[in-house]
């Protein structure tokens, strides 16, 4: 195993951008390793110092994210990564897990990782269920997205906060009355506020 993860890490190394490699690579090994050698592969792929190894990493456990031990795994340890690109694959993977699981069901999960201490977790929700009234549930319920992303709306991360607003802003193509009902109750005497105010109201009619 050591073997192959060396032989990753100088493959992927040369790739500067995108993930496709990464996660094609993700989906081969998924489907021809048994399940106890995928999550052996994926926890010691992770600890490579390679970046994009540790992308590929993620996406192994996006494939294994029903096992509450790997979904733990990225909640809690994924989110401290300190590589921009490993975030954005931690977003898609939840996304992966909320589209294998059911948005329904995974309601729950999503409103704890929403309340997570760690803005990148929080991040990876709101940007990984993206767009969000486009998925199962939400798209019959927009409110409950809405709601859910407008909670937020304060957050004490910017990061946090821009995807949030863009993440209205995608909504309010679609719904745009539940948008402007939304923004408009919204009191703007903070910064962060204005900020996601903003970009959720870009489409909207003035």
């Amino acid at each position: 195993m050591d073997g192959y993860i060396k032989h990753l890490e100088n493959e992927f190394a040369l790739i500067e951008y995108g993930f496709k490699a990464e996660e094609k690579q993700a989906l081969a090994d998924f489907n021809v390793l048994a399940p106890a050698s995928v999550k052996k592969q994926a926890f010691k792929a992770y600890q490579s110092a390679v970046y994009q190894v540790r992308m590929y990493a993620v996406f192994l456990f996006s494939c294994l994210s029903d096992d509450e031990t790997v979904l733990t795994f990225m909640r809690d340890e994924v989110s401290k990564d300190d590589n921009w690109r490993v975030q954005e694959v931690l977003a898609k993977s939840f996304g992966t897990f909320c589209q294998k699981t059911g948005y329904e069901t995974s309601l729950l999960t999503i409103d704890e990782w929403l309340n997570n201490s760690n803005p990148n977790t929080r991040r990876a929700v709101t940007e990984g269920v993206r767009i969000w009234t486009s998925r199962p549930f939400f798209k019959e319920k927009p409110n409950e997205a809405v709601k859910r992303l407008s909670r937020l709306k304060e957050d004490s991360s910017q990061y946090v906060r821009k995807s949030v607003g863009n993440a209205l802003k995608d909504i309010s193509k679609r719904f745009p009355e539940l948008i402007k009902t939304e923004v408009e109750s919204w009191s703007l005497e903070s910064r962060e506020i204005k900020e996601v105010y903003k970009l959720a109201s870009k489409f909207l009619e003035k």
